[in-house]
């Protein structure tokens, strides 16, 4: 009897231990399955079309942070390791990043780098009035562009992951959504400025796709890259410009030194004319994380209302729901 009661006591533990050994290879396999999509993006904007298609399916890291400057941005040792370790690398492109070209080059045979303005027709590019045979990289600021480079992203994100295709066609259709919305609120509120009042005038030339866009005269005190310095003679050159049109604002941004826009209202004072500056705009980077202006539809919304309100002779625009 002790013997038999010896051998089924065996053979309960050896089938304890088997199922055990299942349930880890289950786990095990689980974990396999619910891999990340590892994604290292240079700017929040590209970082934030990741999380709003990609949702838990992936992990993503933006180099570039609130304030920083994306045409001068050279990668650290740091940032070269993220994307060596990443799946996939989304970048602007247009010369956006145009210190981290070579990086881009040298890794190419190592992990995967994507333009998302890749699938913007020419059609839809601004020419750079400064480099022969280049584009405006500062696509962003006309929503329906970037809502070209939403599309790219979600497909490259379902050649990594198919198994989520429909959560990420799901969430694309969701956030393309979402910025038909936001267009529609910029081009109402841009409608609310007076016409002769639409000039919109900041450090750089970052907002010609809002110009177009929107219907606002866009100028910029430095080019469409912070890389090129102004000169004495162009910040005269605009003042003269700001008080012959009688401009009641000027603009300094998030990602650029306001020394220049605050040397452009000094001429102007010096002129007898007064402009104020109306505000901070995001224009090559977002705001912190966690805010409202951390997200590309913040961000917008943020610098349009701002750009409204300073415009409209003091006339408070009716703010968006946040």
């Amino acid at each position: 009897m002790m013997k038999k009661l010896g051998i089924l006591m065996t053979i309960l533990i050896l089938t304890s231990l088997i199922g055990c050994g299942k349930k880890e290879e289950e786990k095990k396999s689980e974990k396999v399955e619910k891999k990340k999509i590892e994604v290292v993006t240079t700017t929040g904007m590209i970082a934030d079309i990741v999380k709003n298609i990609g949702g838990d399916a992936v992990n993503v890291t933006a180099l570039m942070g609130p304030g920083v400057d994306p045409h001068t941005y050279k990668a650290s040792a740091g940032d070269v390791g993220k994307m060596a370790n990443a799946d996939v690398i989304f970048y602007n492109g247009l010369h956006l990043e145009g210190a981290m070209s070579e990086v881009f080059e040298r890794m190419s045979g190592e992990v995967r780098a994507v333009a998302v303005t890749d699938r913007i027709m020419e059609s839809h590019l601004l020419e750079s009035p400064q480099f022969e045979g280049a584009f405006d990289p500062h696509v962003w600021f006309d929503v329906r562009v970037w809502m070209m480079a939403v599309e790219l992203v979600r497909d490259i994100l379902i050649e990594y992951d198919r198994g989520a295709a429909v959560m990420f066609d799901n969430n694309t259709e969701g956030y393309l959504t979402e910025l038909s919305e936001l267009h529609d609120y910029v081009y109402k509120l841009t409608k609310s400025v007076p016409e002769r009042q639409r000039v919109l005038i900041t450090a750089h030339d970052a907002f010609s796709y809002f110009g177009r866009a929107y219907g606002f005269e866009v100028r910029g005190l430095q080019g469409i890259s912070t890389a090129s310095e102004a000169g004495t003679a162009d910040v005269q050159n605009l003042a003269q410009f700001i008080m012959d049109h009688k401009i009641p604002a000027i603009f300094v941004e998030s990602s650029v030194s306001p020394k220049s826009i605050e040397a452009v209202q000094a001429a102007v004072a010096a002129k007898g004319f007064k402009v104020k500056i109306g505000g901070k705009l995001f224009s090559d980077a977002m705001g912190n994380p966690g805010t409202f202006e951390g997200t590309y539809i913040g961000m917008v919304t943020y610098n349009v209302e701002t750009i409204a309100n300073a415009l409209s002779a003091g006339k408070e625009p009716q703010p968006r729901s946040r």
